[in-house]
């Protein structure tokens, strides 16, 4: 059975390649954890192959959502791992290597596969943002990877409603909503934004592409939410 699986998930990496055409990436998924509770709902609940669409679907959807057209828009990423490993937290990325928890998956109470489909798309917008040669805020690159989230249809539950927060680069769902509505004043706000950012970063970038600085603009966003 290990066997087959094996060539299961062989066959759907070089599927997943194809799909994504002459620049083709690669995708593999490694559970770690198998032996432990959350490595064996993995297994059994979510899976390797139904990971691999996952990545492969979120590839072609970020780069949608950045405008990244063609690939000169674009990291050159030939390979993105998925490990899921016993560890503490939900999931990071580094060098195209995306750690999910599985401790996490053993102790989430809902709808585990949707939510482990949020996280990937989280975790594969940090594979293809730009994030200004490092200058950016880290908050804003939080933001950006769950307004990804947010525009694929993978927002939980719990995060905040629109308005909430306590400054705009707070991070994740807070930036994620912030984001939202600066795209709602220039359609492709975020896509200009991220691509802005492949050579630097200054918050600059908001006046030049909405007239406003970003500080005014929460402002604005906070007001358009008030329930004073």
């Amino acid at each position: 059975m290990a066997k087959l699986s094996i060539i299961l998930v062989s066959c759907l990496v070089s599927l997943a390649a194809i799909m994504q055409g002459s620049h083709a990436v690669q995708y593999t998924v490694t559970n770690t954890a198998a032996s432990t509770p959350g490595g064996a709902r993995f297994q059994t609940q979510i899976g390797a192959p139904y990971a691999l669409t996952v990545l492969t679907s979120s590839t072609t959807f970020i780069w949608r959502t950045f405008q990244e057209n063609t690939p000169a828009d674009r990291k050159n990423v030939l390979t993105v791992s998925v490990f899921v490993d016993d560890m503490d937290g939900v999931a990071y990325t580094s060098n195209n290597q995306i750690h999910v928890s599985a401790r996490y998956i053993g102790g989430y109470s809902g709808d585990v596969r949707r939510e482990i489909t949020g996280v990937l798309y989280h975790e594969m917008a940090h594979v293809w943002q730009w994030n200004g040669n490092g200058q950016a805020p880290g908050g804003l690159i939080e933001g950006i990877a769950d307004y990804v989230r947010l525009k694929a249809g993978y927002a939980p539950s719990h995060w905040v409603k629109p308005g909430q927060g306590d400054r705009w680069d707070q991070g994740y769902d807070v930036t994620a909503r912030f984001l939202d509505y600066c795209n709602g004043l220039k359609p492709g706000f975020v896509a200009q934004l991220n691509k802005m950012m492949r050579t630097g970063y200054n918050d600059g970038y908001f006046v030049q592409l909405l007239g406003k600085p970003v500080t005014q603009l929460w402002v604005d966003y906070k007001a358009k939410f008030s329930t004073n």
